[in-house]
């Protein structure tokens, strides 16, 4: 495991670790970056307009495409970091 990879775990475990909930927004680019780190680019049908939930998720993670799976890392990594304080 790469340190980065290491990096980016301790940051899940700190994110689900939090006192306080982040904001939807803040929500939400944690989710793209996570996902875009251990699935690469956004794949499958957009979900429809009244799955209002699912369809801002896939939509946050498909604006990274492109982005590689260790800079999705890194940008995890940098959010919780901000989101610890």
């Amino acid at each position: 495991m790469s340190d980065l990879e290491g990096q980016f775990r301790q940051a899940q475990q700190d994110v689900n670790g939090l006192s306080q909930r982040p904001d939807d927004a803040t929500l939400l680019r944690l989710y793209a970056f996570y996902k875009q780190a251990t699935a690469g680019d956004a794949a499958g049908e957009r979900p429809g307009a009244l799955d209002f939930v699912r369809r801002a998720k896939y939509d946050a993670w498909s604006e990274l495409k492109g982005m590689t799976q260790e800079e999705a890392m890194r940008k995890y990594v940098e959010l919780a970091d901000k989101l610890r304080g």
